[in-house]
């Protein structure tokens, strides 16, 4: 099926590891440009430029894609509009945006410092807000529409139960926004839709699954972890014009572990 991305520009936020890595590839693989949006925080001294470089040059190797890796903080506005910024200069308005940029902190709910829980908002659901700001803001102005797809998680409708109730907070809150914005720019072309995946092999998951699987196996009805690829390959598909009578809908990729 050709999902007619070919020549499409894309922007992924936390594209450089993990879920994001994998939607990079799937989105190269179907021959879209990439803007690979990593974190770069000088005050907190983290840098994944050396990964995101990595990939822009595995991209171009394996898929012929042109990719640029930039730098900076989606939770900061200035950071997000340099992130627009660039991406125009090097391939004009983007097509697609990807929200998977997001932190996963482990607390009891009576434990969390509320730095960390204002933290977590500010990653996952303002930096989601700013981004999705920007792209419509974008569109709108060039009378055009364009793709959102944003990453939530089964959290956000069935609470967490290992120590995680601000990342679900944060999910729900997005799911919330994501709605509302797709109503409000439909008939403009715009479309707004999520991925909520369910436990997947990646580096923010991996000191939990060292812990123990089974206890995530025994509420998956597939019985598996899955792949970055499992979830990367729906988030392509939403933001391919194979989808185009979908907005503002929620698509669980959780194994059978959410179902509705």
């Amino acid at each position: 099926m050709d999902l007619h991305l070919n020549g499409k520009t894309a922007i992924v936020t936390g594209g450089s590891r993990g879920l994001g890595r994998a939607i990079c590839e799937g989105l190269a693989a179907e021959g879209c440009q990439l803007a690979i949006s990593f974190l770069r925080d000088a005050s907190r001294g983290i840098d994944l430029s050396d990964e995101a470089e990595a990939l822009v040059e595995r991209l171009w190797d394996q898929y012929h894609t042109r990719a640029v890796a930039i730098g900076g903080d989606v939770s900061v506005a200035d950071q997000v509009d340099q992130l627009y910024r660039q991406t125009r200069q090097e391939f004009g308005t983007p097509d697609i945006l990807v929200n998977n940029a997001g932190i996963w902190p482990t607390a009891l709910a009576h434990e969390i410092d509320p730095h960390e829980f204002e933290r977590v908002l500010q990653v996952n659901l303002l930096g989601s807000f700013l981004t999705c700001r920007s792209a419509v803001r974008e569109w709108l102005a060039a009378d055009r529409g364009g793709r959102i797809v944003n990453i939530t998680s089964p959290a956000a409708f069935q609470g967490s139960t290992t120590g995680h109730a601000h990342y679900a907070a944060s999910k729900a809150g997005l799911v919330s926004f994501s709605v509302s914005l797709a109503r409000e720019v439909a008939p403009r072309g715009i479309h707004v839709n999520l991925v909520a995946p369910g436990m997947t092999r990646t580096e923010m998951s991996r000191a939990t699954l060292a812990q123990g699987e089974q206890p995530y196996l025994e509420r998956i009805p597939l019985r598996r972890i899955a792949e970055p690829s499992d979830i990367a390959d729906v988030i392509v598909f939403l933001a391919s014009d194979r989808a185009g009578y979908m907005t503002g809908a929620t698509v669980d990729v959780t194994g059978g572990m959410l179902m509705r």
